[in-house]
């Protein structure tokens, strides 16, 4: 039986990226290597996130931001509870992403993680198909093909997934997120 980890409140770790950067593999990973190590982990994943609590979000510039601040009031509450909170998510304008910092900040702290990897590399995996459905334009407002993606400019973490393993890029985040929950515990 594993021990659980009790924090008075937990980081917001938050994935950005373009679609099929890695942000949802490198979530689940490094969520299962807490959860093995004690600690309360939640993922929330764009995917789940829009089937489930968010049905009706689009994916124009305003619809993509009311969602975003939507999963950061999520966030925020599962963190402020000791919940340590990994959200994968495109999250392609800087301003959104100030929002979210925003919001998050408040009460917990926030990190901006930047997944790294280029277009081509992000159309040549499309695990979904959808940079292939995009690229014949049967998909509006793709972030990469129709949409633009703005890169963090001071992100808390970079990992790139092109010249990273996944096993390397695993091990990378969740360090940074052992160290970020050690220093809270401190205070």
């Amino acid at each position: 039986m594993i021990e659980v980890k009790c924090l008075e409140k937990a980081p917001v770790i938050w994935l950005t990226g373009l679609p099929g950067s890695g942000k949802s593999t490198l979530a689940k990973n490094v969520a299962k290597k807490l959860k093995e190590m004690g600690y309360k982990v939640e993922v929330l994943d764009g995917d789940w996130v829009r089937k489930t609590i968010n049905p009706d979000a689009g994916y124009t510039k305003e619809e993509r931001a009311r969602h975003l601040r939507r999963v950061a009031w999520i966030a925020r509450l599962l963190a402020r509870n000791g919940v340590i909170t990994l959200c994968s998510f495109v999250s392609p304008y800087r301003e959104v992403r100030r929002q979210i910092r925003e919001i998050v900040e408040e009460e917990v702290p926030f990190y901006e993680i930047y997944v790294k990897c280029p277009v081509e590399e992000c159309i040549k995996r499309d695990p979904k198909g959808l940079y292939k459905k995009a690229l014949r334009g049967e998909i509006k407002h793709f972030t990469g093909i129709s949409d633009p993606y703005e890169p963090p400019e001071n992100p808390d973490l970079v990992i790139d997934t092109v010249n990273e393993s996944v096993e390397e890029s695993t091990e990378k985040l969740l360090r940074f997120v052992l160290d970020k929950i050690s220093k809270l515990s401190e205070e």
